[in-house]
């Protein structure tokens, strides 16, 4: 039977627990289809150091309470604030830019296995969200737009690099300049989703996808995504040779003995995360 350890997020607007390795965060403004709080913001930030940081936690679950997954920043809360803005411009923009590396930044270095369970609609800066994510696990009813077009915004949260990064060029600039919605079979078809399972499947399928990667060989797990990172800004020789050292570093883990002691007995491998 596993167990939950539920922690205080000094917010209701995210809840957090650790079950069975994995660290799940939820976002938790269904009224508001869970568009990002400045509550949300403050304790985002020290969820993902945590989760990062404890040996307890394998890997990391984001997922959302209601149908929505997240509707990115309040634009409603936008409207109001606009004319009571006093800070200036470059104000605005270095408050943006640590505001973009906390939400974004921190879950996209986190070494560990991160999922996206999207039970509805992800927009904006909550697209941006899920695609920061390793994989990502959509409901059928799940839609996917950039929307920042729609209310004359250029985009923030890193979209545009993710974005092309996973869907390339063409698409990208399709997606951002079109705003459309995007329903779940095109997005796994264009690679913005990895998976679709039918709603009422999604929180089970993807807490044991989740589960499935915490209790596998996270040194291991967190060279392969240096690999993929460095990969993106390298050639192939350069790849080649930072993939290298990391091999031979997870060659000498207690894990990799146990894995190939595993093969050869024909049983599943204990990984110890050493």
């Amino acid at each position: 039977m596993s167990q939950s350890l539920q922690i205080n997020t000094g917010t209701d607007d995210l809840l957090a627990e650790i079950r069975d390795r994995v660290g799940v965060i939820t976002l938790n403004r269904p009224q508001a289809r869970n568009a990002i709080s400045q509550g949300m913001k403050v304790a985002w930030s020290k969820l993902i150091k945590r989760f990062a940081d404890d040996p307890h936690v394998g890997a990391i679950l984001i997922t959302a309470t209601g149908t929505a997954f997240c509707a990115g920043g309040d634009v409603k809360g936008m409207g109001q604030s606009s004319a009571t803005v006093e800070a200036t411009f470059q104000q605005r923009v270095a408050e943006l830019r640590a505001d973009q590396r906390k939400l974004i930044g921190d879950l996209f270095a986190v070494r560990k296995p991160t999922v996206a369970a999207l039970p509805g609609a992800a927009a904006g800066a909550g697209l941006a969200i899920a695609l920061a994510c390793d994989i990502r696990i959509a409901s059928q009813s799940a839609i996917l737009t950039t929307s920042y077009a729609k209310v004359a915004l250029s985009g923030d949260c890193g979209i545009a690099w993710l974005l092309t990064k996973l869907v390339g060029v063409s698409r990208a600039r399709e997606l951002m300049l079109l705003s459309e919605r995007i329903d779940s079979r095109r997005a796994e078809a264009l690679g913005l989703l990895n998976r679709v399972v039918a709603d009422a499947e999604l929180p089970q399928s993807a807490f044991e996808l989740a589960a499935s990667l915490a209790q596998g060989p996270t040194f291991a797990f967190s060279c392969i995504k240096d690999n993929l990172d460095h990969a993106a800004a390298s050639d192939l020789f350069g790849s080649m040779d930072h993939e290298a050292e990391n091999l031979i570093k997870t060659e000498l883990t207690l894990d990799h003995k146990d894995g190939v002691r595993a093969f050869a007995e024909k049983r599943k491998p204990v990984f110890q995360g050493r």
